[in-house]
């Protein structure tokens, strides 16, 4: 979710209360009062940060007159390759607030400032969010560790992945990619909803794409257990390219899960053809990922691969952030603007026309372009998004044709 304030008591309880009224049962747990309200805190708590690289940077001298981002870029003396993206990411942010005025015009968005920046503080909101959820605060760590190296990679002085990947920072993903996590658990939570929901009955094979750390197969894994379908799963293949979250995904699932003789373990990489790394054609019942496909360097390929990985009459299910609409800004596109996989990945005009994450109705034509059927959304945002426009946590689903 997202606002340009933060939500009092009173009002999280009644969108806490309207939510519960309009989620599926088994996803409205996590979505409380305080799951509300410290969504409106982390939103602060980025636009603090982001406003301090606006002026660290010399954006805020830069949009005095209209420019559009690339200008603008050229103006602040910022290298154009790595910067452009996140700096229009930044200018629609701030936008927000009323302080930058956009205007249309041959085709591009310019941006001019016209008011004050406002003197946020960061410290104050992560006090607040200490007191009224602790959880959430590794969200925090990271988005202020991000945020010191910004201008850097703004400047072409360091490159994002090593930013965000360095060895030294393997923690800070660790205490990120976690069901502890109060802001990250819920896309877990909404994808173990959504594998409980379409999972087809009887034996199933599953491979998780981009595993990460195990939180997300933790997730799906408790809920098929609790449902009373463990012994539904033939073979439940957990697949990561990065060996250290690799090797930690695999300790943590061998370990909570000591009797799963179902459990496999490999390295995969989606921007390869699967068939060459050991998933052969038509022999998976369910592809699952959690915030994974939106990094595909070519999503169409990824899907295709996808398609054919699954046997026929096989399914689709990721959890994903996905956009309300396309101009929605998500707070935490502030840290994975600096992935080039994130903001720069082959373009689609018809589903895929900006990097980052894709609205319901990208998700659904990249879906259908790749051979997929009967695609699904869970909970349905296109129904919520009228009145809850930044409620952007669901599930996607979409299936192999019997007959294919």
């Amino acid at each position: 979710m997202e606002s340009v304030r933060v939500l009092g008591a009173a009002e999280a309880d009644e969108m806490a209360r309207r939510l519960a009224e309009v989620l599926p049962p088994r996803i409205s747990a996590p979505f409380t009062s305080a799951f509300v309200r410290s969504s409106t805190l982390f939103d602060e708590y980025v636009d603090g940060l982001v406003l301090s690289v606006f002026r660290a940077v010399g954006l805020a001298e830069a949009a005095r007159e209209p420019g559009t981002a690339d200008e603008i870029v050229r103006r602040a003396g910022l290298e154009p390759g790595r910067a452009r993206v996140p700096v229009e990411w930044i200018l629609r942010r701030i936008g927000r607030r009323g302080i930058l005025e956009p205007s249309e015009g041959g085709g591009a968005t310019r941006f001019r400032l016209i008011g004050k920046l406002p003197d946020l503080d960061p410290l104050a909101v992560r006090e607040e969010q200490r007191h009224l959820d602790p959880s959430w605060l590794p969200s925090y760590v990271l988005a202020e560790t991000v945020a010191k190296d910004y201008p850097a990679f703004l400047r072409g002085e360091r490159v994002g992945e090593e930013i965000l990947f360095s060895p030294l920072r393997l923690r800070l993903w660790v205490d990120f990619f976690s069901n502890d996590n109060g802001l990250y658990a819920v896309n877990n939570s909404v994808g173990a909803g959504a594998i409980e929901e379409w999972m087809p009955r009887g034996p199933a094979t599953i491979v998780e794409l981009g595993g990460g750390l195990g939180s997300g197969a933790t997730a799906v894994l408790d809920a098929l257990r609790r449902a009373g379908r463990w012994g539904e799963i033939s073979e439940y293949r957990f697949t990561e390219l990065v060996p250290a979250f690799l090797r930690r995904g695999q300790n943590a699932l061998q370990t909570r899960f000591p009797d799963a003789s179902f459990l496999r373990f490999a390295s995969l990489d989606m921007n390869r053809p699967l068939g060459e790394q050991g998933v052969a054609p038509g022999s998976v019942s369910l592809v699952y990922a959690v915030n994974t496909v939106h990094v595909a360097r070519d999503l169409g390929f990824t899907l295709r691969e996808i398609f054919q990985a699954l046997a026929p009459g096989g399914r689709l299910v990721i959890s994903e952030c996905i956009r309300t609409t396309s101009a929605h800004v998500i707070y935490v596109e502030f840290i994975f603007n600096l992935m080039e996989t994130f903001r720069s990945p082959v373009l689609n005009p018809s589903y895929r026309p900006n990097g980052g994450f894709l609205t319901p109705e990208q998700w659904q034509g990249a879906l259908q372009a790749a051979g997929f059927v009967d695609v699904r959304m869970y909970p349905d945002l296109r129904r919520l998004r009228a009145d809850f426009p930044d409620f952007c946590v669901g599930a996607v689903s979409a299936r192999r044709p019997a007959g294919a």
